[in-house]
């Protein structure tokens, strides 16, 4: 007899689009063990298009409705006992953002939902990474993706202050961020965190999951901002060419890596955190946990 509950989520991002399969244990008395049994990531960078021109290229949307046809190919094949697509930043600045989620729900019967900044923050916040949160301790949690970065102000355990940000790895990359925009963030983390003390970072987004990996630093483990350093002046010295054949980096990595450091480590600075704990959890598992949870209470 099989065990566990499937779960199938897809997130649409800037710079990539993932499907997660994953399978939920769950024992009576005990927190379920989500476990991750597939992630395919597509790299079809949606902000590039969204960021400098507005929208997204018909060759693009091309491609992304051909890659949600795919991913329900297999959604069906996993036969979950449910699923959510979500949307982000680059189909949020998009103009024909709300076109082509018709187009996907006309070829694959898929609702997809572009979600707020806000409610984007909501869901990553998911139990995964609760988990490392410590009562009387506080925290700033970091999510950092292609188009927008999410920062949420945790005390005591409990969520007081979240913001999203129009500043991402491929915003950066394509100079599409005004130098003044710094202090806008700069200026909230200050305002925010101004009754707090002794803060700690929380770091969501594939490239601070990469940084982490290169450091050899295994799930929930911190890293230093001095390492983050390290790691980002090596890559620094190589060309792209040089970052995908030498150090292993996607191509579509290798380009915004250093940008996405960047964010980390100016709000790690502003905020006074001197390490960062990386989870390695980000939106996809944030929707798994959302639709469990409502799959409970459909069984209450």
């Amino acid at each position: 007899m099989e065990s566990g509950l499937r779960f199938a989520a897809i997130d649409i991002g800037s710079n990539a689009i993932r499907l997660l399969f994953t399978r939920v244990i769950s024992i009576e008395n005990k927190p379920p063990h989500f476990i991750k049994e597939s992630l395919i990531r597509m790299p079809l960078r949606l902000g590039r298009d969204a960021f400098t021109t507005g929208k997204i290229s018909d060759k693009n949307c091309d491609s992304f409705v051909s890659t949600i046809i795919g991913f329900k190919n297999l959604i069906d094949a996993y036969n979950p006992i449910s699923f959510r697509a979500c949307a982000t930043a680059a189909m949020r600045n998009a103009a024909n953002g709300s076109d082509l989620v018709r187009k996907v729900q006309i070829a694959t019967g898929i609702n997809l939902d572009i979600i707020s900044g806000q409610e984007e923050a909501n869901m990553i916040l998911s139990k995964d990474i609760n988990q490392y949160l410590k009562t009387k301790k506080n925290y700033i949690h970091i999510d950092v993706g292609g188009g927008s970065t999410e920062l949420t102000i945790i005390s005591n355990g409990k969520k007081i202050n979240s913001k999203s940000f129009s500043i991402g790895s491929v915003r950066l990359l394509e100079n599409k961020v005004q130098e003044s925009y710094w202090e806008v963030i700069h200026d909230w983390i200050k305002e925010k965190l101004t009754s707090l003390n002794s803060i700690k970072a929380i770091g969501s987004g594939g490239n601070i999951n990469k940084i982490a990996s290169m450091l050899g630093k295994h799930k929930g483990k911190s890293i230093h901002s001095n390492d983050i350093k390290y790691i980002i002046k090596k890559i620094s010295k190589k060309n792209i060419e040089e970052r995908i054949t030498a150090m292993g980096l996607r191509p579509d990595r290798a380009d915004v890596i250093t940008h996405a450091s960047k964010i980390y480590l100016k709000c790690m600075q502003w905020s006074g955190a001197i390490k960062i704990i990386v989870p390695q959890s980000g939106l996809a598992d944030g929707i798994v946990s959302q639709l469990f949870d409502d799959y409970k209470k459909t069984i209450v």
